[in-house]
């Protein structure tokens, strides 16, 4: 089994395009809107219409996309929930310079639970931040 992508529900895509495209670097492989039978039935929703958003990272072509999900007809709710929330809390991303990513997102307005810091195991320097929609990333860099 391969993890196909991860789904991101967006309030405002233009934000999260630029968190994910212009700060982290994602490329768009394909943007749809979808409404109609198929999408209300796989969304258990009655008359959606959605902005589809899927996205790579150009270092993993091979691996899990993103897939930002900006509803027209339905209220999303981007409330802040805790690391320990029931269900998923958050994400993690591989980065090769955790303190480039670290000043690049803190430069432009990204809030982090704290400064990049080294596992007790020292195999990575790990932090978390949020995106504008109050996801909670972590990112990672490992250390050889």
């Amino acid at each position: 089994m391969i993890l196909r992508h991860v789904g991101i529900t967006v309030k405002d895509l233009d934000k999260s395009l630029f968190f994910y495209r212009d700060l982290l670097g994602f490329e768009i492989v394909r943007q749809m809107e979808e409404s109609g039978g198929f999408i209300d039935r796989i969304s258990a929703l009655q008359n959606v219409a959605v902005t589809t958003v899927k996205m790579i990272h150009p270092s993993s072509k091979n691996s899990g996309m993103l897939e930002l999900l900006n509803y027209h007809t339905h209220n999303t709710d981007v409330n802040k929930i805790s690391i320990n929330h029931g269900g998923i809390t958050h994400f993690a991303l591989t980065v090769t310079d955790i303190n480039k990513v670290y000043n690049k997102l803190l430069s432009n307005g990204i809030e982090f639970n704290c400064q990049p810091q080294l596992s007790d195991d020292g195999g990575a320097i790990v932090t978390f931040c949020r995106d504008f929609e109050n996801n909670l990333i972590e990112l990672v860099e490992v250390v050889k």
